[in-house]
């Protein structure tokens, strides 16, 4: 079957990489290391991004699991730096998006996703319009590598599995991807995906990642 279809994920993918000056305001805050911020900070990161914890839940059960206190208003500005830290762009690949848009194809997000942030993207982004479908973990409570969640998009977008390219960052959520019988592709940098999406065939379906300078 042709392609039809192109489902990318957000973060580190549409996004760009975290936010350095964010990522320093979160240690200052909680004035955890670096080591043991990163190991809490992921030990319930699919909880919030499934919607059984929201940010004041989320950074209340890091701050349990770690001995620190944090008052109301140092949650309130974890939350804010922790939405700032996903809230860059990568401005190679929403050009692709809109290049892949004008070829024809269907596009749709389908991201593990927190409701604060989701809410600043909705607020300021005014490119997801474009897109045929959103789906966002923490509105159905359920979250990649579930098989659910691919299926919910495909319905959604309207495409049979082998018509969907899916993108991610993340091995498990490529390996979901592959077992719902989506097309996936493990997104590294942008030269490795335009060189992957050669090496499977699908080149002359799709626009150039990166455009060529004269």
């Amino acid at each position: 079957m042709p392609l039809r279809a192109v489902i990318f994920d957000y973060g580190l993918v549409l996004s760009g990489p975290a936010d350095p000056t964010a990522r320093a305001r979160l240690l200052e805050l909680t004035s955890l290391a670096p080591e043991v911020f990163d190991a809490h900070y992921w030990k319930y990161r699919l909880d919030y991004d499934r919607g059984a914890l929201n940010g004041r839940t989320y950074w209340k059960t890091i701050a349990h699991d770690t001995g620190i206190s944090l008052t109301p208003e140092q949650i309130s500005a974890l939350i804010e730096q922790d939405v700032l830290l996903w809230a860059s762009l990568n401005p190679v690949m929403l050009d692709w998006v809109v290049r892949v848009q004008a070829a024809g194809l269907k596009t749709a997000i389908l991201s593990n996703m927190g409701e604060d942030l989701l809410a600043h993207m909705r607020q300021n982004f005014r490119w997801l319009d474009a897109f045929d479908h959103h789906t966002w973990s923490c509105e159905l409570n359920i979250v990649k590598p579930e098989a659910a969640i691919y299926e919910h998009t495909l319905a959604a977008v309207g495409v049979q599995p082998e018509e969907a390219l899916f993108i991610d960052d993340r091995a498990e959520n490529i390996e979901g991807a592959k077992k719902a019988g989506l097309h996936a592709l493990l997104f590294r940098d942008e030269e490795t995906l335009q060189a992957d999406l050669q090496q499977a065939g699908w080149a002359s379906a799709l626009p150039p990642v990166i455009l060529q300078t004269v």
